[in-house]
């Protein structure tokens, strides 16, 4: 059988990485990269035998691709301290170690906001590609939104992985003033350009997808609530990137 090395970034997840770690106990190897925690992040790590690297930051996608190379087996999972493998996931990814099918799979995200599993405005089955194969694949190195790129074959796995997005509106608030900036600098790298329309149309384009397309109104006043909620980070992404260009 392959074995599986798990790689998590970190930086003061103290309240999150305990049930993550042990969601993960059963790999043959789990590596941190932390980048400057102040609370007890590091310390758990240790305890659960974690392999920790104390690493400045260089952003999600480099972040990543650095603790990968760190690893001694080719098969990766990454996961965020904020996930956790649950019991089906740990026995479809074992019976996938025995195959070489595959360079990369997809697994679901059953994403959480507090303490209820959201199923419609575009939040399940969520997929994202965590287990590759590191000599055929390597996370884009964005700042933001950054995803593993594979050359060859991609399959997709079935068992959830559970995600606990915000614990609430405020969490999604704090986080989205940080993501916001990423994401509108990495435009900006990019040379996106902005205007009345963007700023006008893409929000509320973002509002009728999530509520409607993707029938957020069947999650209630949570639907309508988070349809909002990223309606406003859609905003403020291109109005920081209006104000970035105005800068130069």
């Amino acid at each position: 059988m392959q074995k599986v090395s798990v790689t998590i970034i970190t930086m003061n997840e103290e309240a999150n990485i305990q049930a993550c770690l042990e969601s993960v106990s059963w790999a043959d190897e789990v590596l941190v990269s932390d980048s400057g925690s102040i609370d007890r992040t590091v310390e758990i790590c240790k305890g659960y035998n974690a392999k920790v690297f104390l690493d400045k930051w260089f952003g999600f996608g480099k972040q990543k691709n650095l603790i990968a190379s760190r690893a001694k087996n080719n098969l990766v999972l990454n996961i965020d301290a904020d996930e956790r493998v649950t019991p089906d996931l740990r026995k479809e990814i074992e019976t996938v170690l025995n195959q070489d099918d595959c360079d990369g799979y997809n697994i679901p995200r059953k994403n959480f906001f507090g303490n209820r599993w959201v199923r419609y405005c575009g939040w399940y089955p969520d997929y994202n590609l965590r287990l590759y194969r590191k000599d055929k694949g390597s996370f884009n190195e964005r700042d933001v939104h950054e995803a593993v790129k594979i050359d060859g074959k991609v399959g997709y796995l079935n068992a959830p992985l559970v995600h606990y997005t915000y614990r609430d509106i405020s969490d999604y608030l704090k986080r989205m003033d940080r993501y916001s900036t990423l994401a509108a600098e990495e435009m900006l790298k990019n040379g996106r350009k902005v205007s009345y329309l963007s700023i006008l149309s893409r929000p509320i384009a973002t509002f009728l997808k999530m509520f409607f397309l993707q029938k957020g109104f069947l999650e209630g006043y949570r639907g309508l609530i988070l349809s909002g909620l990223y309606a406003s980070y859609t905003f403020s992404k291109y109005a920081k990137l209006w104000e970035m260009s105005e800068r130069q």
